[in-house]
Formats: structure tokens, C-alpha cells, sequence
């Protein structure tokens, strides 16, 4: 079975993710740093915008995938899971953790938007687990 819609968001974040990569390359060249950051602050920016996307996105992923396989979710309910994960991960990469150490509205909203991603779809996917054990009727795709 295809699970467009997952397939459809992490296709997208897999291109934010090479963007934030590519942003790394650009800037270990410039700085001829080989692993770290050296003590080149954009660098370490651009270090931890990647690698926090690399934290967070799997995870919210398979969440994803997993309430699209159970079909009971609706379709616009796993839409907002998916543009909140991705607006997120781009406010946050691109215009938060990329640009300061410190607080910024992008890395706020960013974070708020992949918190709020994870926890509906952890709590959509705990009523689900505990339906399906309580004996609700939960289709498995």
C-alpha cells in the first residue's frame, strides 16, 4: 500500500533536509573545518539546525505513517500533522536556530509547531492503541 500523504511530507522535509545539508558543506568549505564547527559560530548554527532536524523528523514520521495506515484518521487531520511538521521544521532551521543562539521567533514558533505535531499525533495514537485494546473496532489498513 502507498501512504501518499506521508510519502508526500517526507519527500518535502527530505529536501529542507538536503538544504540544511548543503547549508553545513557551504560553510565547513569556507571555514576548511572538516568535523565540528571550529570556533565558527555560523557554523555551529548551521550544525545544530541539521542535526535537530534530524532528531525530531524520523520520529514525527513514523507517527505520521503509522496513523495514515490505520485509515481512521482523516485525511485533513494528517494534513495538519504534516504542514505543522513542516512549517516548523522550516521556521525553525531556516529562520531560528540558523540565524541565533538565542531566542527567535522562528525557533519559537518552529518548535511549538514540531511539539504540537508529535504530542496530537502521540495522543491520536495512544486512543487509538487504547481502543483497540478496550475492543473499538480500529481498521488496519
Amino acid at each position: 500500500m502507498l501512504y501518499a500523504l506521508t510519502l508526500f511530507y517526507a519527500a518535502l522535509l527530505g529536501l529542507v533536509l538536503l538544504a540544511l545539508s548543503i547549508n553545513v558543506v557551504r560553510l565547513r568549505r569556507r571555514h576548511k573545518v572538516g568535523v565540528g564547527a571550529g570556533e565558527h559560530r555560523d557554523l555551529e548554527l548551521a550544525v545544530r539546525a541539521h542535526g535537530n532536524f534530524c532528531e525530531y523528523v524520523p520520529f514525527a514520521l513514523l507517527l505520521l505513517l503509522i496513523l495514515e495506515s490505520t485509515t481512521v484518521v482523516p485525511a485533513v487531520a494528517l494534513h495538519l500533522l504534516g504542514s505543522a511538521l513542516l512549517i516548523g521544521r522550516i521556521l525553525h532551521g531556516f529562520f531560528g536556530l540558523n540565524r541565533s543562539h538565542g531566542a527567535t521567533p522562528g525557533r519559537f514558533v518552529g518548535t511549538l509547531l514540531t511539539w504540537l505535531m508529535i504530542l496530537v499525533a502521540a495522543l491520536f495514537g495512544l486512543g487509538l492503541a487504547v481502543g483497540n485494546w478496550i475492543g473499538l473496532a480500529v481498521s488496519a489498513g
